[in-house]
């Protein structure tokens, strides 16, 4: 039914207008749409595939604001329930390239992770090419069993499954918590994608009480050898790792000790706040069509310069044609 379900955050991003401002000075922001799968959902879409997104939204205007964007953008919207119990997320940024994106979230009792294994049970996992989920949504309950259970079902039906690490550190109680779920699913991913620090945090299973309060806050480096967490995340059964490198592309790990180098497209950064989205957009349509892990990985990256050189996410995302003429003017892929 679906080249692609997506299921996680979704909220209205409010993104300064005062670009380079610090954040007390603010004075405007724009209304956009985010959260991590429903970016993915809309940068695929906007490919040409066809997809669909499970998450949640409150019985509030903002979760009509989410709903009236996805709907206008062919994003198949029937299977979000609204969740009264529930409130609508929001995430409040502000721009001070290059490399200053200061963000807060809100997500107490939020509606996306309210998400039941009833609302799974309604939306079409077993009919969907790719299910695609975000490690946030593993952060608490009931979203975390739901998303366990979908992707057992994705994975059973012969679906591709892509989990994005979505380290977001101030919705963890403790960083290992989330190494400890990630972990905990990994034998369900066939692809997983993540930053360098993302994948480290994946394996972490020790830290001082210092840090934990500290990633209370921010999200520090996480220090340790890449190679050795690339290794352990494989070691548990998906078929690639997929490390997203900024300005230097992406590096797709494989299980026998390959590296597939695909080199990133060289741009004027404006906000990198949703690349990773917009580069897993990419990369996920490039497997669907069957191409190879450096193409895929090229057409990720492309969609990644596009959006780092524009204001919000979701809002922003390349269209196919758009994205094939950015790479045949740079060299092609």
């Amino acid at each position: 039914m679906f080249d692609l379900l997506t299921m996680g955050r979704s909220s209205i991003d409010l993104y300064a207008n005062d670009v380079g401002a610090p954040f007390v000075d603010i004075r405007s922001f724009a209304a956009y749409v985010g959260g991590s799968p429903t970016n993915i959902a809309v940068g695929a879409q906007r490919l040409g595939l066809r997809t669909a997104l499970l998450t949640a939204v409150g019985s509030d205007p903002v979760g009509d604001f989410i709903l009236h964007f996805l709907e206008a953008e062919g994003v198949e919207t029937r299977f979000i329930p609204r969740k009264p119990a529930g409130r609508s997320s929001a995430v409040v940024l502000g721009i001070e390239p290059p490399d200053r994106f200061p963000l807060v979230y809100y997500r107490d009792n939020a509606a996306d992770a309210l998400v039941a294994i009833d609302d799974v049970l309604a939306a079409p996992i077993t009919e969907c090419r790719a299910f695609e989920f975000a490690g946030t949504n593993l952060s608490r309950e009931p979203s975390r069993s739901a998303t366990l259970f979908a992707a057992e079902r994705a994975k059973s039906a012969g679906a591709t499954v892509f989990f994005d690490l979505d380290f977001r550190a101030d919705q963890w109680h403790d960083p290992r918590a989330f190494g400890a779920n990630a972990r905990l699913v990994l034998p369900l991913a066939d692809v997983v994608l993540g930053t360098e620090e993302e994948v480290k945090a994946a394996v972490l299973a020790e830290a001082s009480q210092v840090q934990i309060e500290h990633w209370q806050i921010s999200a520090p480096e996480v220090r340790g050898d890449p190679e050795a967490a690339i290794a352990e995340l494989l070691a548990r059964g998906p078929q690639a790792l997929v490390v997203k490198r900024g300005a230097h592309g992406a590096r797709v790990c494989l299980p026998d000790g390959t590296r597939v180098e695909a080199p990133g497209f060289p741009v004027e950064v404006y906000n990198i706040l949703g690349a990773g989205d917009a580069f897993a957009a990419g990369f996920i349509y490039g497997r669907l069509h069957g191409w190879d892990w450096r193409r895929s990985a090229r057409m990720g990256n492309a969609c990644g310069a596009i959006v780092v050189t524009r204001h919000g996410c979701a809002n922003f995302m390349g269209y196919e044609a758009e994205v094939l003429d950015f790479i045949a003017a740079r060299g092609g892929f």
